[in-house]
């Protein structure tokens, strides 16, 4: 049985299941969520382009970017459901930011260099480029 995967751009609608997401991620990614932090996140949200991978009706990923005006296209952040990794979730995600912004440079940031190494992008400086398999 294949699995129905989508992606969908967040909106408000999909803010509960965002944040169950975020906060599942624990101490690690408490500057999103707690407290005062989650109103910052909520506002971070508002003025970003975020993608959400579903299995079904189930939230396994995100991946939130920002459009630098023509000096790229940043992801900022990339999560996916510790029960789905191994999935390629993440992958899809970054590709998918790459086909919505084909004209730009894609880059992530992040700390999780094995991953990006592993996917094969190329490092510039202290971040990643981004490119489709």
């Amino acid at each position: 049985m294949s699995k129905e995967i989508s992606i969908k751009k967040y909106n408000k609608k999909y803010e509960d299941m965002l944040f169950d997401l975020i906060e599942q991620e624990g101490e690690e990614w408490k500057d999103y969520w707690e407290g005062e932090n989650k109103l910052k996140y909520q506002k971070a949200l508002k003025s970003s382009v975020s993608y959400l991978l579903f299995e079904g009706k189930k939230l396994c990923g995100y991946a939130r970017c920002r459009d630098d005006a023509g000096y790229g296209v940043y992801i900022y952040d990339l999560l996916v459901d510790k029960a789905y990794r191994g999935n390629e979730y993440g992958c899809m995600l970054m590709e998918h930011v790459c086909k919505e912004y084909q004209n730009e440079t894609v880059y992530v940031l992040g700390d999780v260099y094995p991953y990006y190494e592993k996917l094969g992008y190329k490092k510039e400086g202290i971040i990643y480029i981004v490119k489709e398999k």
